[in-house]
């Protein structure tokens, strides 16, 4: 690419280091296209600890590695066949519905969700673009509207640059979104507790009914309006998810027995072992964790030179599992759009059209997945669950082999 190529692309900033947010750096950087992300935490190895398995669709997340050159590091690094079991059941932790799903011999990532770690999946798409398009430790504090699009964007740290096409991927309270959209979140009336338990303790002698109980894969305990939802990490980690009906207000103290004695009373008449497991829990790792979500069919008229991807775009709760496979399949989209604007040298009206009709495009999706997000929660937090949860899992699972079988014809 000669320099005065490079000179006259347009300047790219892309707010936020989360599946979206790097899935656009990647497909960018995939098809010679310079760009920048900012994320506010100081490095990659900040937060070890949370976030929890994803599990990823042949269309959505999986295609952003596929497209991408990189399905073998997917492959490599994700797990499938175990890592899919599913348990639901009541508050007496007696499964209801086990699906134990084994790893088909032939075309598998078509027919399954392999799940991988939140933590892997960041180092797998960091591994895949330069260190310096990354610019970690920069919080963005104000963003300023200029002529023709552009937007001049000031961190905290000092550093002040102007972007060209502007990218929000900065999630559920994005700093860019009200450049678009006066939306804001809103509480769903569920919160809860993330709380988990290291390898080196799941695995002591003494805690294997725990380590039975919740299996391979995933489990979700649902009645009277509550939930306990456990996930086996890749690393050994086991994750817990507490969630229930509670005013905005509610949080775990900050002392980790306090935290421990009100998660403990919360389900007193729950089964033993879930109890025991908050009790073992790691005491550096509980956090409170209040669902919002933003108005089902949120959209904005497009704007030049800025538009959203993921959560900032269309926040949901995690009661599908659909928000990290939309974030990538929205990073992908959008990089893919971006990347032939530039690669055509197309500006001012002709590429904001181009950005805009995939906006729509994107905003659809996102319209249909939150509304059958918002079914799951409320299936699983309703008065008849477990039961209501277990119909709403067999409608979902039939919805995912018709979609795998219109794939399969295209």
């Amino acid at each position: 690419m000669s320099s005065t190529s490079l000179l006259s692309q347009p300047r790219i900033a892309i707010i936020g280091g989360g599946p979206g947010g790097l899935v656009v750096l990647v497909t960018l950087y995939k098809r010679v296209i310079p760009a920048t992300l900012y994320e506010r935490e100081p490095s990659s190895d900040s937060r070890a600890h949370m976030g929890g398995m994803l599990d990823l669709e042949w269309e959505s997340g999986q295609r952003a590695f596929r497209d991408n050159g990189l399905e073998d590091e997917f492959i490599k690094h994700s797990r499938a066949g175990d890592a899919e079991e599913g348990r639901i059941c009541g508050k007496d932790g007696v499964p209801l519905l086990h699906r134990k799903k084994e790893k088909p011999a032939d075309n598998y990532l078509r027919n399954s969700r392999p799940e991988i770690d939140r933590r892997v999946l960041r180092e797998l798409l960091l591994n895949a673009v330069p260190a310096d398009s990354v610019k970690w430790g920069h919080t963005l504090v104000s963003v300023k509207p200029l002529e023709h699009g552009q937007h001049e964007l000031t961190f905290s740290n000092g550093v002040v640059t102007v972007a060209d096409i502007l990218v929000g991927a900065d999630g559920a309270n994005s700093r860019i979104r009200p450049l678009v959209s006066p939306a804001v979140p809103q509480y769903h009336g569920v919160t809860g507790a993330e709380i988990s338990v290291p390898p080196e303790v799941i695995s002591l002698p003494e805690n294997r009914d725990i380590d039975e109980a919740i299996g391979l894969g995933s489990l979700f305990a649902c009645e009277g309006g509550k939930m306990f939802g456990t996930q086996r990490n890749g690393n050994g980690r086991v994750r817990a998810y507490l969630w229930h009906r509670a005013p905005l207000e509610w949080k775990l103290p900050n002392d980790p027995k306090e935290a421990k004695r009100m998660l403990v009373e919360l389900y007193s008449d729950w089964a033993p072992w879930m109890l025991k497991f908050i009790e073992i829990a790691d005491d550096q790792a509980m956090y409170t964790r209040p669902l919002f979500f933003l108005p089902v069919g949120h959209r904005w008229p497009h704007k030049p030179g800025v538009t959203l991807v993921g959560d900032a775009a269309h926040l949901m709760s995690p009661f599908s599992g659909s928000g990290a496979n939309l974030a990538m399949l929205d990073g992908l989209e959008l990089g893919l759009v971006l990347a032939d604007v530039v690669s055509k040298g197309l500006e001012g009206e002709e590429r904001e059209a181009a950005i805009a009709e995939w906006e729509e495009k994107m905003l659809a999706r996102g319209e249909e997945v939150a509304a059958k997000t918002a079914k799951s929660l409320e299936a699983c937090l309703n008065p008849g669950a477990p039961r209501t949860m277990i119909e709403r899992f067999k409608e979902v699972v039939a919805q995912g082999k018709e979609r795998s079988r219109q794939v399969q014809q295209e």
